[in-house]
């Protein structure tokens, strides 16, 4: 009885627990985005100025965005932009380094593979660990942000509608809602009081946040500059819509739970099964393992799987 392959994923998951317990340790309660006074807030705060927390925030905000020509290291640093990872670029490829020397240290201490597997597993789990970590990260902070926009929306208008311009507007969201929303808002309005066009402000946030309502609301906005009318009215209609949209998204969701759940098991199922037969009876295949079709035949039952995967993942994710 071999139990490799689950040492193989207990490495993997304790490799994924050190670089959020890292992350923990690094940043602590300012890693939530749940806190009722946002970052920006808090800075000013402690005293520092407004320039000097808007440079700050810049910064952090936008270090991740110009590697993402990097090869290999472009998804990460996506995901990182995604999630206003406050780690510099450097300090993550170190983690990153961190966690395959963790791996490989798992691997040569508890597993009999060879220097060259290890080495090659112990660059995937790395580099996977800190994907899924980062992914998880940035959809977290996403999803957020799409649940405080018709909130935030809401507020401008009444905002507008009592007379304040839509700078005023803008700030009272900065100073009013928790983050990621109250610190990216909290910037448009400092860059709006240091010169810059509040619509080129939102189009950059627009571009940093792949969140298609705000999307929507930049181009309002912009257009609303540009031709006039009654911008109260149009944020209460996006409002309206991004909200119906957000309920519409939810009500989705709920209905093909259970259709992704059983896509996930049965997509899951045939790996588990073979984990479970090598673990339990390692010479079970080696009766066969011979024969000259064997390996063509476990080449096609691998691309059946992909395709399965695939195929499950199309028909439960429905667009909203």
């Amino acid at each position: 009885m071999t139990f490799e392959p689950l040492i193989f994923a207990f490495i993997f998951v304790g490799v994924l627990l050190m670089v959020q317990g890292l992350y923990l340790l690094a940043f602590g309660k300012s890693s939530q985005l749940s806190t009722k006074v946002n970052r920006r807030l808090a800075l000013l705060e402690k005293g520092a100025d407004a320039e000097e927390v808007l440079t700050q925030l810049r910064k952090e905000h936008e270090q991740h965005l110009g590697l993402s020509s990097l090869p290999v290291m472009s998804p990460l640093f996506d995901k990182a932009a995604q999630a206003n990872l406050p780690w510099t670029p450097l300090t993550l490829a170190m983690v990153l380094a961190l966690a395959c020397a963790v791996a490989f240290a798992g691997l040569t201490g508890f597993t009999t593979a060879s220097l060259v597997v290890r080495i090659a597993v112990s660059l995937a789990m790395g580099y996977g660990s800190i994907y899924i970590w980062l992914n998880g990260l940035a959809k977290k902070r996403l999803a957020m942000f799409e649940e405080q926009l018709p909130d935030a929306v809401e507020l401008m208008v009444r905002s507008l509608r009592v007379g304040h311009p839509f700078s005023s507007a803008v700030a009272i969201v900065a100073s009013e809602m928790p983050d990621p929303i109250g610190s990216e808002f909290g910037m448009i309005a400092d860059e709006s009081t240091y010169g810059m066009d509040i619509t080129e402000s939102l189009e950059h946030l627009a571009a940093r946040v792949a969140v298609p309502d705000l999307r929507f609301l930049a181009v309002a906005v912009m257009i609303q500059s540009q031709s006039g009318g009654n911008l109260a009215e149009i944020l209460e209609g996006l409002s309206q819509v991004v909200r119906s949209r957000f309920k519409l998204f939810r009500k989705v969701n709920a209905i093909t739970a259970e259709a992704r759940w059983s896509g996930w098991f049965l997509s899951a199922f045939p790996v588990m099964a073979l984990i479970v037969v090598q673990v339990i009876r390692p010479n079970y295949y080696d009766g066969v393992a011979d024969h000259p079709l064997f390996i063509p035949a476990t080449i096609a039952v691998g691309v059946m799987l992909v395709i399965n995967v695939l195929f499950m993942r199309m028909m439960v994710n429905i667009k909203v």
